[in-house]
């Protein structure tokens, strides 16, 4: 099994900037993607941003352009910046990862974290 743990997030005002990070531990041999998603009230989950191993980047065209994510390979933790945030930001962040659990397995599986919550205040 993989624990997810998200820290970051809470109350910040229109146009501030916020940081989440998450940890991946457990049965990890290597994790192949990074990611965040979101949750608004009434919505449904959508991506915020994706990152391989590798470090191919990918976001959704909401946050393009003011929102970095990044990780380390070696701590397997994730990061996520955000700036310029506006009220429709808000919203329960959840970590994504999809690992390996072995170095022989021959699949990957996919995990999340129980999310943090995101409020912005215009």
């Amino acid at each position: 099994q993989v624990q997810l743990v998200e820290s970051g997030g809470g109350l910040v005002q229109a146009g501030g900037s916020l940081s989440l990070s998450c940890a991946a531990s457990g049965r990890i041999f290597r994790v192949n993607v990074m990611g965040w998603y979101r949750q608004a009230p009434g919505k449904q989950r959508e991506l915020v941003a994706t990152i391989t191993r590798g470090a191919i980047t990918n976001y959704a065209d909401s946050v393009k352009g003011r929102s970095t994510i990044s990780r380390d390979n070696v701590k397997n933790t994730g990061y996520l910046q955000m700036n310029s945030l506006k009220a429709e930001d808000t919203g329960v962040y959840y970590c994504y990862a999809r690992t390996r659990p072995t170095m022989t397995s021959p699949d990957d599986y996919e995990y999340w974290g129980q999310g943090t919550q995101v409020t912005v205040s215009s």
